[in-house]
């Protein structure tokens, strides 16, 4: 039986959603909630819009765009997500921030809406279980996250129950607003496969289902997986795309 708290943390009590949003309309009914890394995601349908505060306005002129909007943002969402890998260098799709400037804009910019309800979700790490930025954060911010938000890299499922043993130690919910196929082993190598990569569509899904410190999972369409991983193949999903809607299909 799921308790309030667990209950408002799986948006729409559907875990299952996406990070980008071209795939959208293939997947709107089949999903609980969506994101593109923006402040002002916005498509007509049940699943819930999250906004992001990405970064610091400092890596490019969309980053700083972003910025902007977050600090315009005049309604409070009910769950607003911290940074985009500020533990990586810019120019892969990392924010590039210094723990101490993250701070600064977590408790001016996002904790303010926490007070007002909003649930907020830590900013994310490009490192993985390898990460030293987040832990750095936690001791140093004031008002605490409400649930961890976590990207996993892997092509087997000992390598996700790997990163996620890992931000169990915040003892927060999880939500995993980014899963791709990528052999980390040495570098970041998008698996290529349709075969493993519908395996792992299906193991990955299912495992995430099952596990009760997961409140949320996102299929992510980022930049940088190559081409057989991403939803879309031209105005249609791809082989990839209706594994993860088959997969998600069988709990949504």
């Amino acid at each position: 039986m799921a308790t309030p708290l667990a209950a408002s943390l799986t948006p729409n009590n559907n875990k299952a959603g996406i990070a980008g949003g071209d795939a959208y309309p293939f997947l709107k009914d089949h999903i609980g909630w969506w994101y593109d890394w923006s402040p002002n995601p916005s498509k007509s349908g049940k699943p819930i819009a999250v906004p992001m505060l990405w970064g610091n306005g400092t890596v490019d002129t969309q980053d700083a765009a972003r910025l902007k909007a977050f600090e315009q943002l005049s309604t409070v969402p009910p769950y607003v997500l911290g940074y985009e890998e500020p533990d990586c260098d810019s120019g892969s799709g990392s924010a590039d921030m210094s723990v101490a400037d993250g701070v600064t804009k977590w408790e001016t910019l996002i904790a303010p809406l926490r007070k007002k309800g909003a649930k907020l979700g830590s900013p994310s790490m490009c490192k993985q279980a390898d990460e030293t930025w987040l832990a750095e954060f936690n001791t140093k911010i004031k008002t605490p996250w409400d649930f961890t938000a976590i990207h996993i890299n892997k092509n087997n499922l000992d390598g996700v129950k790997k990163d996620i043993q890992h931000y169990m130690t915040y003892g927060k919910p999880i939500w995993v607003t980014e899963f791709a196929c990528v052999n980390d082993v040495n570098g970041f190598v998008p698996c290529t496969d349709q075969q493993q990569i519908n395996n792992f569509i299906n193991t990955i899904v299912e495992y995430l289902e099952g596990n009760a410190n997961v409140f949320a999972y996102a299929y992510s369409n980022g930049l940088g997986l190559g081409n057989v991983w991403p939803l879309m193949k031209g105005n249609s999903l791809s082989e990839s795309g209706k594994a993860y809607l088959s997969a998600i299909s069988k709990y949504h």
